[in-house]
């Protein structure tokens, strides 16, 4: 540990002291001598002025009234969170097909430059960490900013949208409640003015977007969970009742560890195979991902998903029985 983490490690353990820490015990902690103890105390006291009280006898803490209010002067990182901070960073830079990189750019750089001051002098191995996007969608990166504002400034936002089942383009007002990155996109959860109900736009289909100066109907969390999660995939709706699917033993590895619904209800059979409950509304997404996983997956219920699967699975093999 060098001097930079002992001096972290040291305002750390004697901000969250309850009693006064011994030298000892702070040397078993900084996994130095005793006189480096003291030469980090005595620097942590007068050039960081850290309310430090005690002695070597009792041991050392901070100042019951100034502790809880002290901290290190500009931005103090241990070796484990400049890693995780380099992870981040490279993901900002590589994720999301650009449309986070002009408003990123000033963070980029600060982190750049936090990193390039920890590193004493060392090359940070920036090509080990990777970020494959993985059917990203591109997404106008003006359109993204007004959406974002709209959330956090609580104003409603009015937009043209062409919905991706049908192609058709309608101007929408909404009252915007939150934005989530689901799978590689960005959709806005918002409540449609005109529908007189809680939907979830895709963001990549938004054009022409206006942050209005009225403010924003406010709806409450629960029903905003209730309405937009209760169900599986992102346009869910509340619950219409739950599919079973049957995994076999190949894919039950996988499957026994992903997380699908946070309703899901999953248990190993007798036979190695693995049986997974969800809750769903709309078929299609669900259906999309039971059908990636082809011979190693069956719908047992209900009877009407079953049907839709055997018909999907019918129009892509007649695919592959034309000349």
């Amino acid at each position: 540990m060098d001097r930079y983490e002992r001096i972290l490690s040291l305002h750390r353990t004697l901000k969250h002291a309850r009693y006064p820490v011994t030298v000892a015990r702070l040397q078993d902690e900084l996994g130095c001598s005793r006189a480096t103890v003291y030469r980090d105390l005595a620097f942590l006291r007068d050039a960081l002025m850290a309310p430090i009280v005690g002695d070597g006898e009792a041991g050392f803490r901070y100042d019951t009234d100034e502790g809880g209010r002290f901290e290190l002067p500009g931005l103090w990182l241990s070796s484990d969170e400049l890693h995780a901070l380099l992870a981040a960073q490279q993901l900002l830079s590589r994720s999301g097909g650009g449309v986070l990189s002009n408003a990123l750019a000033p963070l980029q750089q600060r982190i750049e430059k936090l990193l390039d001051e920890h590193a004493a002098g060392k090359q940070w191995p920036v090509e080990r960490v990777r970020v494959i996007p993985h059917h990203s969608r591109k997404m106008d990166e003006q359109a993204f900013r007004f959406v974002c504002s709209a959330v956090l400034e609580r104003k409603q936002l009015s937009f043209e949208y062409r919905a991706r089942s049908t192609d058709e383009r309608t101007r929408r007002t909404v009252s915007p409640q939150r934005v989530t990155h689901y799978r590689g996109n960005w959709y806005l959860d918002a409540w449609d003015h005109d529908r007189d109900g809680l939907r979830s736009f895709s963001v990549d289909r938004i054009s022409g977007a206006r942050v209005l100066d009225a403010a924003a109907r406010d709806i409450d969390e629960a029903e905003l969970d209730r309405h937009l999660a209760g169900s599986y995939g992102i346009f869910s709706g509340e619950p219409k009742g739950w599919a079973t699917i049957l995994f076999n033993a190949r894919a039950a590895r996988w499957v026994a560890d992903e997380h699908w619904h946070s309703q899901q209800q999953g248990r190993y059979l007798s036979d190695g195979s693995y049986e997974l409950k969800v809750p769903y509304s709309a078929a299609r997404e669900l259906l999309m991902d039971v059908l990636h996983y082809g011979a190693d997956a069956t719908i047992v219920e209900p009877p009407s998903l079953r049907e839709q699967a055997r018909s999907l699975l019918a129009l892509a093999l007649s695919n592959y029985e034309r000349d």
